[in-house]
């Protein structure tokens, strides 16, 4: 089995409205999104030869969803989750991709440098 990783960051803002925290109020970070498809056969022909999938197939879905959904805006606005956890904010990534990326197995969202989640279903 192979298991290939394509990463994004990005600068955006959220509020946890439920957390008992500082986090409770308008702040932002540097994330980094990284999602992982998953294969167990590599292409045999055509320029995808020897590939489970082109990075770049993946980098463009990627790419396209930062740009025009988390990409220097607020979580809160552009997801629509009601508290954009870095949990939530993975499946929230997941669930957008999936359906262009049936091989999609894992989004893992770091908050921070040193905190990170994964969803994987």
């Amino acid at each position: 089995m192979w298991r290939l990783r394509k990463s994004a960051t990005f600068e955006a803002s959220h509020v946890l409205p439920n957390h008992a925290g500082k986090c409770a109020r308008l702040h932002g970070h540097s994330w980094k999104v990284t999602v992982e498809v998953t294969g167990f056969s590599l292409q045999e022909k055509g320029s995808e030869s020897g590939m489970v999938m082109d990075f770049g197939y993946v980098g463009n879905f990627l790419k396209s969803l930062v740009e025009q959904h988390l990409d220097h805006y607020h979580l809160n606005d552009t997801t629509e989750l009601a508290n954009p956890t870095s949990e939530a904010l993975a499946k929230w990534v997941f669930d957008m991709l999936h359906l262009s990326i049936p091989e999609l197995s894992a989004v893992t969202i770091d908050e921070t440098c040193t905190s990170s989640c994964e969803y994987r279903p």
